[in-house]
């Protein structure tokens, strides 16, 4: 009864958060629409910058207030706010996106989204994203695309246009590479070659970065794992019954591995997947001295929007 009411309690807490929030940004953000003048244009994106800061800052608060967590952050140092980031990360639960805004706000740009062009009509999320200028995807289908061959570049438009505003403030842009929450069932049956991780979406991160390259000042590797709270870390978090996160942070210089054109050299195509299937493979190894064991079979049911945009590789 207690943990039912306090997670009542946090749902309400973080609506009304996200909706003061999503308010304040898109203020900001009408602004820039109706004076397109570059001063403007730079303090307003600060502006909503720093509101998404207090919106991540009062989340850690509760997050504190309501759990006992251990917080296991290794890495970081070499990192700045006032860089441009490409932040990928493997996909666990919702409680991902709190817990990496929110846990990295001091030590990177605000972190920004891939978003499914549904969630602009979300009550308050979609006006917050929209006012922070994240990129809304519409993730057009094959057979979209066969009868309509002339929206195949609606995606890689809307990122390009983001990045335009990018670089009015540093930013970092995430990718859950999986492009899905991985779990003990999809685990068994996705044929992937790792203990805890899905196969990552080589298209996806080359996507963005062919968008991204000329800002970026390096790729974020961020391995999140919670070994106490496996089977609904996203409810035991509102419950109040998260004890332990893990968040291991790595630096990847922009080289040779991710500089190049994925879609047309066949050569940096080949290295492109060499690197980022190491990189799994070295983040899964590191996700076994953290579990010791397989994930459990048991696994969140709650259904909903997933944030985050899913590149299917042709």
């Amino acid at each position: 009864m207690l943990d039912n009411l306090r997670m009542v309690l946090n749902v309400m807490f973080v609506t009304i958060n996200t909706a003061m929030t999503a308010f304040t940004v898109s203020f900001f953000g009408l602004i820039k629409l109706i004076l397109p003048i570059s001063f403007v244009q730079k303090s307003c994106t600060r502006l909503a910058n720093f509101t998404f800061w207090c919106w991540a800052s009062l989340n850690l608060w509760m997050l504190n207030v309501n759990n006992n967590i251990e917080w296991q952050v290794e890495g970081g140092k070499d990192i700045s706010t006032k860089q441009w980031y490409l932040m990928m990360s493997n996909h666990l639960s919702w409680a991902d996106i709190v817990i990496l805004s929110s846990i990295l706000k001091d030590k990177m740009p605000m972190t920004k989204f891939f978003l499914k062009h549904e969630l602009l009509y979300v009550p308050f999320v979609g006006l917050a994203c929209w006012g922070l200028d994240m990129p809304f995807m519409r993730r057009h289908s094959r057979e979209f695309l066969l009868r309509n061959p002339e929206r195949r570049n609606d995606d890689f438009d809307a990122i390009n246009k983001a990045c335009t505003k990018f670089k009015l403030a540093p930013t970092t842009l995430v990718n859950f590479v999986e492009g899905t929450r991985a779990n003990h069932d999809k685990l068994a049956t996705a044929k992937t070659p790792y203990r805890h991780l899905l196969k990552p979406k080589t298209g996806g991160v080359a996507f963005a970065l062919s968008a991204m390259g000329p800002i970026l000042d390096g790729i974020v590797d961020v391995t999140l794992a919670y070994p106490e709270n496996q089977i609904s870390p996203f409810e035991d978090m509102l419950k109040g019954k998260m004890t332990k996160v893990v968040v291991r942070i790595k630096l990847h210089p922009m080289d040779e591995n991710v500089n190049g054109n994925y879609f047309e050299d066949k050569a940096f195509k080949r290295r492109f997947h060499s690197w980022l299937n190491n990189a799994w493979k070295e983040k899964d190894a590191y996700l076994d001295t953290i579990y010791g064991v397989d994930m459990p079979r048991e696994v969140e049911t709650v259904d909903g929007p997933d944030a985050v945009y899913k590149q299917q590789e042709q």
